[in-house]
């Protein structure tokens, strides 16, 4: 009894040491994975200048003033945020494809919410969601001859001319295709930036490897012709072509170029109903909160890094060891400032995208409560970092964290979460009560109660009858034939002084140790006989 004692105790001892060993790794490892690492907004390379912190810093408190967050987990719940009409999401550098339900999601959270939304990907990782807008990705490079930009050194000396460093002039709500030539020659004007009133002009923004974009009309346009308004915000030069093949060659059939590549496509749909604080008098259901028709709005742009630190700035583009210039004065070819003839030095990004997102907000609906539209910290910009791909060891946890990262984008309510969900599961371990001691039979729609522990007292008369039914078996008697036998027939059957003594001594005690000892006489028995 010693030695089960002991084998007790050694149990306990490991359980105990494997809650303590999973509660330290619950609590460290996940740290552990982040620790030293900063924050990145972006899926470029790990340098600072691929990287969307400076559009970040643009658009929160200290620049435009939105209320900036970030899921971790899905755009799955975007349907579930607060005031989806005062929120957008952008989803930028897609590393893993966005699924069909995402996709579907995010098409509800724009058409029936009046969410927004941009999307910013060279590759095809987007397709499901464009799909449903009737855009397709190219996910090749697109290489344009008449529209790039150089870049140069720190001598002003131009490095090797890239077709891929592409240029375009952009309108903020209009399609360039439908613009009358008066606007689209016109350059937004510096009280129409600080006006936030872009209209009727364009403005020069840069491109770094992005691919191209095509749109086709779907049946539902021709049946529901005002449902929506499509806008061609940005093209690539007649020039341009998709470069499949990776050789550089325009004049390889394989390269298609079809001639009408886009790169920024803007989707508005209207008349869509949301309830929000709306202007004094204007409440149908009393109070401040009443009905108003708001406008869902997404954007797809064919790069990504139109948004990065490289270009986002003036003074990072102009100042790097691979710089940009304000303007193309002195470059032989085509010049962005030929297609604008006012008001066309390039800006940095920046002030076309501020522009672009300040338009798809509803900043200009007069239904909407003065208080409420005229303060952006009232409207709510995520970027979806779900997105990015993750090692293989960091990635349970990373998913664990985009589960709690669901309840809150503030980083300590986000570490306090995970300390409370690891010490609910400590808890439970501990105070759940035991289970009743089932076991399965043959028929496993049924579950039998397994009788109680076996009282050690009853030890050597179970191993007496195991002895007694292999005897009986190993003679081929029935129950009744065996019970009919005299003890000296028995005892000849058995043979082994040792196990007759166990069946007919009564005076006869054994410990554990030597009932085991028979027990192994009694599996060898057979095979001696």
């Amino acid at each position: 009894m010693a030695e089960e004692d002991e084998g007790g105790f050694e149990f306990s001892t490991y359980i105990i040491g494997a809650i303590a060993i999973t509660v330290v790794m619950l609590l460290l490892l996940p740290m552990l994975f982040v620790i030293g690492k900063s924050t990145a907004y972006s899926a470029y390379e790990q340098e600072e200048l691929y990287q969307i912190s400076d559009m970040r810093e643009s658009l929160g408190s200290d620049g435009e003033g939105y209320f900036i967050a970030n899921t971790m987990s899905t755009p799955m719940l975007v349907n579930d945020w607060k005031d989806p009409h005062r929120t957008m999401l952008l989803i930028i550098a897609p590393e893993k494809p966005i699924d069909e339900t995402e996709a579907d999601a995010i098409y509800d959270f724009v058409t029936e919410k009046g969410g927004k939304v941009i999307v910013a990907a060279d590759g095809t990782n987007a397709n499901r969601l464009a799909a449903k807008f009737g855009v397709t990705y190219f996910g090749f490079p697109l290489q344009d001859e008449n529209q790039h930009y150089l870049e140069y050194d720190q001598d002003n000396v131009p490095y090797y001319p890239s077709w891929l460093n592409v240029w375009s002039v952009a309108a903020v709500s209009e399609d360039v295709n439908d613009m009358q030539a008066g606007a689209a020659n016109r350059g937004c004007s510096e009280f129409q930036i600080i006006n936030k009133n872009p209209s009727s002009c364009r403005m020069p923004i840069m491109f770094r490897s992005p691919t191209g974009m095509k749109f086709e009309p779907s049946e539902r346009d021709t049946t529901h012709p005002n449902e929506r308004d499509v806008s061609i915000l940005a093209t690539a030069s007649s020039s341009a072509f998709i470069d499949l093949e990776g050789d550089g060659d325009a004049s390889n059939p394989k390269n298609p170029a079809p001639g009408d590549l886009s790169l920024i496509i803007r989707f508005d749909y209207h008349n869509i109903t949301a309830y929000d604080q709306v202007r004094e008098g204007q409440s149908s259901i009393g109070g401040d909160v009443g009905e108003l028709g708001v406008t869902g709005s997404i954007v797809f742009v064919a790069d990504e890094e139109a948004f990065s630190n490289r270009l986002w700035t003036l003074g990072e583009a102009t100042g790097g060891e691979r710089r940009l210039s304000e303007s193309c004065e002195g470059v032989v070819g085509s010049c962005w400032m030929q297609d604008v003839q006012d008001n066309n030095m390039w800006l940095g990004n920046e002030v076309y995208y501020n522009l672009l997102i300040h338009s798809m907000m509803e900043h200009d609906n007069i239904q909407l409560s003065g208080e409420i539209r005229l303060d952006n910290s009232n409207f709510q910009v995520v970027f979806d970092e779900s997105r990015h791909i993750t090692g293989v060891v960091s990635a349970p946890f990373v998913e664990s964290m985009g589960t709690v990262v669901l309840l809150t984008s503030n980083n300590f309510l986000k570490w306090l979460v995970v300390l409370n969900v690891g010490l609910l599961l400590l808890v439970a371990m501990m105070v759940v009560p035991q289970k009743e001691n089932w076991r399965h039979v043959f028929d496993l729609t049924k579950f039998n109660q397994r009788p109680n522990k076996l009282d050690p007292g009853s030890y050597r008369l179970r191993v007496k009858q195991a002895l007694i039914t292999k005897i009986r078996v190993h003679h081929d008697l029935t129950r009744d034939e065996m019970a009919s036998k005299q003890p000296s027939e028995v005892q000849a059957m058995i043979g082994d002084p040792r196990l007759v003594e166990l069946v007919y001594s009564e005076s006869k005690t054994y410990s554990p140790q030597e009932l085991r000892k028979m027990m192994q006489a009694i599996r060898r028995w057979g095979k001696r006989n």
